[in-house]
């Protein structure tokens, strides 16, 4: 379907680390053209050009998250794809990668194939899926196409559903023989499980959430991600390490090679660069997440970790339960929580408060992510590439409240948080799906698509 000329005018365009003025011409779905001078007339004087005004806003492209759960099928009280990626788009997220541990869990190319189509029909932004790995399904794994597939995902600590693959031969079968990016959740569940039984026997069954660290320990991620990168230079593997949560672990990731070279990468996600163990005091199951949020020396490790290089992008982990399932007590309150609408405003904020640049937001969030997994004409404010921007004021703050929340679950963890900056449109392949509260409902995101 052809698509009207859109042109964002006089913009602050964040783009391959540089901030600019300019403006962006919009056809059919792709930036035609970018304009850091004058604009023709002939363009400004059409009636079929629609003018966005961006004087004083800030343009970055659409951010690529790398991780996220929504929960369809099987889970749909928490979240679906509609819902989340009606969140993901209001908060400029235009692409997603979703988990495999859904019901029943895509470990077979048949419920991956229902996933594609499920999102195909009702995703608002662009999407594609990860096939899970388990102790047994390696060839069905062979069978998938990876030039649609972002990649296979295997649990080496256990988490949501029934993924963990914990037999040596299966572990060392994948990372021997999977062509494509291998992206692992690292914890050892022999530290957990141990760590479990003296939880519990000191506490019994009401174990604090502050435990939630000393039982998902440091030692459990360090082992575990330390035995994933042996394993991965064994055997030349597409390693991307999900979720660092301790600063010792990124001792693990190279700092020097420019991430194209790179065979080893890693995430942080945005819970683990906000929070750390002070705040289970007051947000309590709230924040309880798989790794766990650890100390402040663990987290502001991260954040170095991510502006020196050994972390390669931010993403979200977006996980939505239920409120009363997270209210319940510490071993049969769920992991995870949403993240979506908000990952990008956190990110700002921490802009605001001098932690990080938006071009080295950009980098992490939009830029790096089409690097690392190899996303076709996506991820940078090019000529020629697909139109997947967010205009942002980096001057309007608004407070996380009840109402504005759009997750299904229907609450945040960032619930009376202040923050300064604000989306105000987001474009989809040139669309304008989200317009300061409002949606363009019939739009509907593409699959991804990566050069391997």
């Amino acid at each position: 379907m052809k698509t009207s000329r859109q042109l964002i005018r006089d913009a602050v365009i964040v783009n391959e680390g540089k901030q600019k003025k300019g403006s962006v011409l919009i056809c059919d779905g792709r930036m035609a053209d970018i304009f850091e001078a004058e604009i023709p007339e002939a363009l400004l004087n059409s009636s079929a050009v629609t003018v966005y005004p961006a004087e004083g806003l800030y343009l970055l492209p659409g951010v690529i998250d790398d991780q996220v759960h929504f929960r369809e099928p099987g889970m749909t009280y928490k979240g679906d794809i509609r819902t989340e990626s009606r969140a993901a788009v209001a908060g400029g997220v235009t692409s997603f990668m979703d988990m495999p541990n859904t019901f029943p869990p895509a470990v077979t190319q048949e419920a991956l194939a229902r996933k594609f189509d499920t999102a195909g029909a009702k995703s608002l932004a662009n999407y594609s899926f990860y096939i899970g790995a388990t102790n047994d399904n390696i060839d069905e794994m062979l069978k998938s196409d990876f030039s649609m597939v972002c990649g296979v995902k295997m649990f080496m600590g256990s988490s949501t559903g029934n993924m963990l693959v914990d037999k040596p031969d299966s572990l060392e079968d994948i990372f021997r023989r999977i062509p494509a990016l291998l992206a692992v959740h690292c914890e050892k569940e022999e530290i957990i499980r141990t760590n479990t039984a003296l939880y519990r026997e000191q506490y019994g069954e009401h174990v604090p959430v502050w435990c939630h660290p000393f039982i998902r320990s440091e030692e459990a991620c360090y082992a575990s991600c330390s035995q994933a990168v042996a394993l991965a230079r064994k055997y030349g593997t597409r390693l991307h390490v999900l979720h660092l949560s301790t600063a010792k672990e990124t001792g693990l990731f190279d700092r020097r090679t420019p991430l194209p070279e790179k065979r080893i990468t890693a995430e942080v996600c945005v819970h683990h660069l906000w929070f750390c163990d002070a705040d289970y005091r007051q947000y309590g199951t709230a924040i309880k997440w798989n790794p766990a949020i650890k100390t402040a020396a663990d987290r502001d490790g991260l954040l170095q970790a991510l502006l020196d290089g050994a972390i390669d992008v931010v993403a979200t982990d977006h996980a939505p339960h239920t409120w009363e399932e997270k209210q319940r007590s510490y071993f049969k309150s769920p992991s995870g929580g949403p993240l979506v609408q908000h990952s990008l405003a956190a990110m700002l904020e921490l802009t605001h408060r001098g932690h990080i640049t938006a071009e080295q937001v950009a980098e992490k969030m939009c830029h790096h992510p089409a690097m690392l997994f190899g996303i076709k004409e996506r991820g940078f404010i090019r000529k020629g590439y697909w139109a997947d921007l967010v205009l942002v004021d980096m001057r309007r703050p608004w407070t996380v409240t009840s109402g504005n929340i759009l997750y299904k679950c229907g609450w945040s963890p960032f619930l009376g948080q202040t923050f300064h900056s604000a989306v105000l449109k987001t474009w989809v392949n040139g669309r304008l799906v989200y317009d300061d509260g409002r949606f363009d409902e019939t739009v509907c995101g593409k699959a991804l698509e990566f050069a391997r």
